[in-house]
């Protein structure tokens, strides 16, 4: 997916979240994030996105905190104070040079890709949550950019040393997206951060399928697996273990 097409999904997805989050109210729990209220959702994204944008607008090519921590803020004030920040992110990305410097975490093909990528996925993950504090219908996510996410999850996050999907013996485990054309994973298990590669590699021991979509809100921990072959004990280990930190 090209850089502008992340900043179109990321300029949505956060007007979405709003929405949700309003329609919520901050009081509301979020079910599929444990012990939040939509208020703490909105004050954590809101700070991610401050975050994310004062890289690219400041160039820090050095790894730094959000700086301030959460605001103290709720109702109408939080609001607005989240959609600012979401609108000054859209902006700053926009507006960025393609070739700007700055520290991203994890391979792209510019810091610029890497950020406009990481905050349509983090904002889309959750306007998810903002979605089931709200009820209703979920919003549709596209499976082209569903498959990107679980690339970026699979393959990048769980390829760093923070990753906890370990397992005493060498496990295999296969996702398979339904609906995309050769959206396949196999995802290898051990003692040791896995190693993903974007193929049917051999035999596995478990297999998750379904939708894209679906999919990728399941690996995010946001719904159950659609599908579950195999050994499911791969599956709980996923949903145990693989939080990303």
């Amino acid at each position: 997916m090209k850089t502008a097409a992340y900043i179109e999904i990321l300029d949505r997805e956060g007007a979405l979240l709003a929405s949700a989050a309003e329609a919520a109210g901050g009081d509301a729990e979020v079910p599929t994030c444990s012990g939040w209220r939509v208020r703490d959702l909105l004050r954590h994204t809101g700070t991610i996105h401050r975050w994310a944008a004062a890289f690219v607008a400041e160039g820090h090519t050095e790894p730094r905190r959000p700086e301030g921590g959460l605001p103290d803020l709720d109702g109408a004030a939080l609001l607005a104070w989240f959609r600012q920040g979401h609108g000054r992110l859209v902006d700053t990305l926009a507006d960025a040079a393609p070739d700007v410097r700055c520290w991203h975490f994890l391979p792209a093909p510019s810091p610029l890709a890497f950020w406009a990528r990481r905050q349509a996925h983090e904002t889309t993950v959750h306007r998810i949550d903002a979605e089931s504090a709200r009820g209703g219908e979920p919003t549709n996510i596209g499976a082209d950019f569903a498959v990107d996410g679980i690339d970026e999850l699979l393959c990048g996050f769980h390829a760093r040393p923070k990753s906890a999907v370990r397992t005493e013996e060498p496990r295999t485990l296969r996702v398979r997206a339904t609906d995309a054309p050769d959206a396949v994973w196999t995802v290898r298990l051990s003692a040791q951060p896995p190693v993903t590669v974007r193929d049917e590699a051999g035999d596995a021991d478990c297999e998750l399928t379904g939708p894209a979509a679906q999919l990728y809100a399941a690996l995010w921990n946001r719904r159950p697996f659609p599908g579950v072959t195999g050994d499911g004990s791969l599956a709980t280990l996923w949903q145990e273990g693989s939080g990303v930190v």
